[in-house]
């Protein structure tokens, strides 16, 4: 990777334990540092970064934290298997075949880890002001909210809030305080408004405190939340999600056509 040259006026206000873990972040993150591989020892790091040994082990302690490195005293500190999960929206808004587990559980398996949902909350609510704007609501409108958690190996990954018109929703097993068997794509499609098309709008943000407890966090690691509109036909927003997860045990991979990747 070319990095810029620094700006003179530019100063990192970080301590120095924050900036050795986000240089080992790096490493790990772009796989320079692979799953299972041991971390440079604390002699190496203290002369790669100038650093005290206790100053390096806070930075160590920060990434067995984020649970990406393993490692107690006396023993090397290795990179965490399953240490980033890539998602591929794509294949998790199509839906499922009838009585088939929802796809993010069957994605999950795939890669050799036990993925399963909590319900949290079933309820008619007022939505987000950017929620509201991709349903058409008015400023005091409301729709059906069904608030989960989605946990990976019992440690919680992903927090998810969605929102269905209530002309959709009421009466149907969307408003059951249960989970849907195949996925809300699958149900939709059954009630006549199958899934056309879905945009994400995915951002970076300093996690709220009810998201900092919920996933459980331990540093001011930024959260990726994706704010996922799905339409039917004749473009009408049936689903609108908000998705927020860990921003550095995740990424997303979005695949395009030429004609796709071509256009501005």
């Amino acid at each position: 990777m070319t990095v810029p040259k620094a700006d003179p006026e530019a100063v990192d206000r970080r301590s120095l334990h924050e900036r050795i873990a986000a240089d080992l972040r790096d490493d790990i993150m772009s796989g320079e540092l692979a799953p299972g591989a041991n971390l440079p020892t604390t002699a190496r790091l203290k002369e790669r970064f100038g650093a005290s040994s206790a100053t390096v082990q806070k930075a160590l302690q920060l990434l067995k934290e984020e649970r990406l490195v393993v490692g107690r005293a006396g023993a090397s500190v290795t990179v965490r298997e399953h240490r980033q999960r890539t998602v591929r929206p794509a294949t998790l808004i199509r839906p499922g075949n009838p009585g088939a587990p929802y796809r993010w559980l069957s994605e999950a398996a795939k890669h050799g880890t036990h993925a399963r949902i909590q319900l949290l909350d079933v309820a008619e609510s007022r939505p987000p002001a950017d929620v509201r704007a991709a349903l058409d609501l008015p400023a005091d409108g409301i729709a059906l909210l069904r608030g989960q958690i989605l946990l990976v190996d019992d440690e919680p990954a992903e927090l998810v809030e969605c929102y269905y018109p209530l002309d959709i929703a009421q009466g149907t097993p969307l408003a059951e305080r249960r989970r849907i068997r195949g996925g809300t794509p699958a149900l939709l499609t059954a009630l006549g408004h199958p899934p056309r098309r879905s945009t994400d709008r995915v951002s970076a943000r300093v996690p709220t405190q009810a998201q900092y407890q919920a996933l459980r966090l331990t540093s001011g690691m930024p959260v990726l939340r994706t704010l996922r509109v799905i339409h039917s036909d004749g473009g009408r927003p049936v689903e609108v999600t908000v998705m927020v997860k860990a921003g550095h045990l995740y990424e997303l991979q979005y695949e395009f056509t030429g004609e796709e990747a071509g256009s501005a």
